[in-house]
């Protein structure tokens, strides 16, 4: 969480203000005059996760019934079925990888049999000892299910690699020509990886060798069209490019953001193409974001209502205490790159409106009352944000919203920082439940934040919020 104001930010040239912030993916709606035609969509092709269903559960279903010999044997296949299946859905082990390999799933796979098989038979023998089954029957039946089900992995993930080879996915490369040219070039010698770059997409036509560069939206259009274009490769990210980006996206294209020259993601999480490390642009899939917003309606009305006294008290004792002016209004960016204003309980008077803006933290923190320090000690300047995620411009959990000037200048500086604008952002969220508040890395908040939104559950928003819950006990500011 930042301050309001007046210490001058870290790292980098700051960008002159007011510029555009930079966004990724913009909305829809955004002016830039690049839209496919109906009717001249190229067909995309869909990874079905049904095969990698049907391999996990017929294998759970082939070991349960081979030895479970007891009078409650349905009710314990059954279970075995649908908990070695949830949990391979929740450790997203049915997401499509680039290049799949059993290998690299192998020790998942089996830890996460191992506990399908251990629960429920320990449930079993808790409530029906007579029925328990042996550890040698255990034993036999994790090894049984695992190698069912790594074979049959094994088998679908080979022919996929097969298909990748045959019929690789035609891409574009966008990016500085120069960079966007390299890439494609290692793309091109390593087939295996499933991607052709066709074009590079870039603002200048450059000579020599090389994949036609595409300069227009026009050139872009016929390529795609003509090419059946299915992926986009990002080399650099930014502002300018982003309403091509939502087009192509729309379009049905798998938008990879690539890291052409250090290894800033680590590839175990996100993936490797040709040998670059990679992170696919998209958002939580639209059912989560649906319960998101349910939980952040549910829980920030209840809160409104439940601290709405507290909040009461805090705006009288600082209206007495430092006079009029009690909310604090500032414009952030937030999902999508679109801004809106956060509201906080002021603590700090700027100078000027361009000093809040593009300042960092708050100097002369002695100059502040006794109550503001507490407020901002306490985190309770902040509650006033909980009307911003009733509203939807903010979500309870999420990467911080930041101000444009920030957000101009830490996308340039920073890989990876203008993804983070693909989730809604959030009163708190992983990088602060890690201490990441206030004047820290900048480059470990978007590692932090972007790993929050690549593997976004539930679940985990829920152990975050209550995880900054127990932090309040020994506030340290924000």
């Amino acid at each position: 969480m930042t301050a309001e104001s007046t210490v001058p930010s870290p790292g980098g040239q700051p960008r002159e203000y007011g510029s555009s912030p930079v966004s990724v993916i913009p909305p829809r709606g955004a002016a830039d005059g690049f839209r496919l035609s109906a009717g001249q969509r190229p067909s995309v092709r869909r990874t079905s996760r049904l095969p990698l269903l049907a391999v996990d559960g017929g294998a759970a279903l082939l070991a349960g019934l081979a030895l479970t010999q007891t009078q409650r044997q349905p009710l314990l296949v059954v279970a075995l079925v649908l908990g070695v299946v949830w949990l391979n859905a929740h450790a997203s082990l049915y997401r499509a990888e680039p290049v799949p390999a059993v290998l690299d799933e192998l020790p998942a796979v089996c830890a996460r049999i191992a506990v399908a098989w251990c629960v429920p038979a320990g449930l079993l023998a808790a409530l029906f000892p007579s029925a328990a089954l042996s550890a040698r029957t255990l034993a036999i039946g994790c090894v049984l299910q695992s190698a069912a089900s790594c074979a049959g992995r094994g088998t679908l993930h080979w022919r996929r690699r097969r298909a990748l080879v045959l019929r690789p996915s035609a891409a574009l490369v966008i990016g500085p020509a120069a960079t966007a040219q390299r890439v494609a070039a290692a793309f091109l010698r390593h087939p295996a990886c499933g991607v052709r770059p066709v074009g590079i997409v870039a603002d200048q036509a450059t000579g020599g060798d090389g994949l036609p560069v595409l300069t227009t939206g026009e050139e872009v259009q016929r390529a795609l069209i003509q090419n059946s274009v299915r992926a986009v490769l990002v080399v650099k990210s930014g502002g300018e490019r982003g309403p091509l980006l939502r087009a192509l996206a729309e379009a049905g294209c798998a938008v990879w953001e690539v890291d052409a020259d250090s290894p800033s993601y680590d590839s175990g999480q996100h993936g490797q193409l040709a040998g670059f490390s990679c992170r696919q642009l998209s958002a939580p899939r639209r059912h989560g974001s649906i319960v998101k917003r349910l939980l952040d309606v549910a829980v920030s009305g209840t809160l409104l209502l439940l601290v709405s006294p507290l909040l009461l008290v805090c705006a009288v004792v600082l209206r007495l205490s430092d006079g009029p002016g009690v909310v604090f209004r500032q414009e952030r960016i937030g999902k999508d790159g679109r801004p809106f204003t956060l509201l906080k309980f002021r603590t700090h008077r700027p100078v000027d409106a361009h000093e809040a803006a593009t300042r960092w933290s708050v100097a002369n923190e002695r100059e502040m009352s006794r109550f503001c320090h507490f407020l901002r000690r306490s985190s309770l300047d902040e509650l006033l944000q909980l009307w911003n995620v009733f509203w939807g411009d903010m979500s309870l959990v999420g990467p911080r919203p930041e101000r444009p000037y920030f957000v101009g200048k830490f996308s340039q500086t920073y890989p990876g920082y203008a993804a983070r604008h693909r989730m809604q952002t959030g009163i708190t969220g992983l990088a602060q439940i890690h201490g990441l508040r206030g004047d820290t890395s900048i480059e470990d908040r978007c590692r932090f934040d972007n790993a929050y939104i690549d593997n976004w559950s539930l679940w985990q928003d829920i152990c975050i919020l209550l995880r900054t819950a127990a932090a309040l006990v020994r506030p340290t500011g924000s």
